[in-house]
């Protein structure tokens, strides 16, 4: 069976950075990779766009993107967005021998044993790690690297060799976007270059997301 890959996170708006870790994910593994909004996420402030805004502009960035797919399964379950329950219902469709694999950035990969029921993910899926340039030799806490086995996989096929329960370093190119700083921008009307994509940018300003009363496409026009 072929390695399946999710991608979560509140998308809060979809950015440039967001699609260089999914097509690294698909290119390294050969592999679709499904982004899951989420609905309500519970360890952090509230998104600054509703869940259904952030899967609309979600769905323009996907458009026309080989390997890449929308997932709203969050969206569609109440109550918070625990990543171990959008897990579990995974393994229940697929099965228990399926390969299975969670894509997370290295900060979030640090902050696992924060994560509700983390002890139980290593069982349910393998973790694709996302690592910037100058961050690959981080130690994990105490504890992270045993749950998984201890080793990290040195070739993206020994994920195809189980059903969960490995960690695989995917190292990243260097890219400045932040959706912090797009948040930031945004609010304040500045230009945000190649940040959003074109369609991105115009249904922001089309919805009066994160500043009102820009007009469509306002937000990728450089200043003069």
């Amino acid at each position: 069976m072929s390695l399946r890959i999710l991608y979560g996170g509140t998308f809060d708006p979809v950015h440039a950075g967001h699609l260089a870790v999914a097509r690294a994910a698909r290119d390294t593994f050969d592999a679709t990779v499904s982004l899951l909004p989420a609905a309500d996420p519970p360890h952090r402030p509230s998104p600054g766009a509703s869940a259904g805004d952030r899967a609309a502009l979600l769905a323009l960035a996907l458009d026309g993107e080989p390997g890449l797919a929308l997932d709203t399964r969050e969206l569609r379950r109440d109550g918070p967005s625990w990543t171990v329950d959008t897990l579990r219902g995974l393994r229940a469709e697929l099965g228990p021998e399926a390969p299975l694999a969670w894509l997370v950035g290295d900060d979030a990969f640090l902050g696992l044993l924060s994560w509700r029921e983390w002890t139980a993910l290593p069982g349910l899926a393998h973790f694709i790690v996302a690592v910037r340039p100058g961050h690959a030799g981080r130690a994990l806490p105490p504890g992270l690297a045993e749950a998984f086995g201890g080793d990290w996989a040195t070739t993206p096929g020994e994920l195809d060799e189980a059903p969960a329960g490995r960690m695989f370093r995917l190292h990243l190119p260097e890219h400045p976007a932040s959706a912090t700083e797009l948040r930031r921008r945004l609010a304040a009307g500045e230009y945000t270059g190649d940040w959003l994509a074109p369609a991105v940018a115009a249904e922001i300003a089309r919805r009066g997301l994160y500043r009102a009363g820009r007009s469509p496409g306002a937000y990728n026009r450089p200043p003069s």
